[in-house]
């Protein structure tokens, strides 16, 4: 898709997302600003743009906190695209830190958004499959009814404040006219991504490559959905420039659904480990709080009518590629 060229802000822009983002955007011609208070982010995933000498002029990386309002206002007044990924991410984070995980998701996107409407930007919102909590309708559609736990389970904490996010830029499309595209994000991965906050394929690889046990939480029948950030990225900048899609809600992920115990069976093959699998109680794997879903699976009918847009990679070529990477850091 090509386009006249924009200045993009991305929040989280040294995350996981935001990196493999900011190198696709510049690969295109785009100015980007990354923001980044670097909590669950790096300079290592940066480092290949900032040592480029094509970006040199058009990658700016701001250290800083989204809520620091001189700085957002500053960076959001030069930028016609606002890429908001700052989150607190993971299961594990999630869990141990309730309070974090609230406010830095509701508070930040409010900041994000007045910010983007002082100026006129278009926002892009991530959000999370998470909102769709305990649904049984297999796949989920953006018009399903929601059902999460209750508020003692911590776990819901996540999902209900990326609900606030997706209320709140909804309203602020509907009483501003702001341009904001709420997207759901189901399971991206890829090289770069963390095991640190219980991403389950980075872990598994790690484990798999350093001969240790492969440790699958629960009964590891629950399945979910993978896709590749090679194919999310496209999906983000392609819904970043489409006219039709602001004030409208997308689901972002594949639907080649894996079991998490044959998951782990696929990354001991193809990383020709000897590691054992062994089942651990989620008692045991997470702080009390914690609850998991049996499915994840998007339908992703509305995007793809919009954009054409499909994942591209299959599983193999996902798992493949973090192997690689893992391999390449030992």
């Amino acid at each position: 898709m090509n386009s006249p060229s924009k200045t993009f802000l991305i929040t989280g822009g040294a995350g996981f997302i935001g990196s493999h983002l900011s190198k696709y955007l510049l690969q295109r011609g785009h100015t980007v600003y990354a923001l980044d208070n670097l909590s669950t982010g790096s300079m290592e995933n940066i480092t290949d743009i900032r040592s480029n000498p094509d970006f040199h002029s058009r990658f700016h990386f701001v250290r800083d906190d989204i809520m620091n309002e001189m700085v957002l206002d500053r960076i959001t007044s030069q930028v016609d695209i606002v890429v908001h990924l700052a989150a607190a991410v993971g299961v594990q984070l999630i869990v141990e830190k309730p309070v974090h995980t609230i406010e830095t998701n509701i508070m930040g996107s409010e900041a994000v958004l007045k910010t983007a409407l002082r100026y006129g930007c278009r926002v892009m919102l991530a959000s999370t499959s998470e909102v769709y909590g305990k649904g049984v309708k297999i796949p989920f559609n953006e018009n399903d009814d929601v059902l999460l736990g209750n508020t003692g389970k911590s776990r819901w904490a996540y999902a209900a404040s990326k609900m606030i996010d997706e209320f709140l830029g909804l309203a602020y499309h509907q009483e501003y006219g702001l341009e904001v595209v709420p997207f759901r994000l189901f399971n991206t991965v890829g090289a770069r991504q963390t095991g640190r906050y219980g991403m389950v394929i980075p872990r598994f690889v790690q484990q798999a490559l350093r001969g240790e046990p492969i440790r699958v939480f629960g009964d590891g029948t629950q399945s979910r959905c993978f896709c590749d950030v090679r194919d999310v990225v496209e999906a983000i900048y392609g819904l970043s420039l489409s006219n039709e899609a602001a004030g409208t809600l997308f689901n972002v992920g594949s639907s080649e659904e894996i079991s998490i115990m044959d998951l782990a069976k696929k990354v001991k093959h193809l990383s020709g480990s000897a590691s054992e699998i062994v089942l651990i109680p989620y008692s045991e794997a997470y702080p009390p709080g914690f609850e998991d879903m049996q499915r994840r699976m998007p339908d992703t009918t509305r995007i793809n009518t919009l954009l054409g847009w499909k994942p591209t990679h299959s599983l193999d070529q996902i798992l493949q590629s973090v192997i690689d990477f893992e391999r390449s850091r030992q």
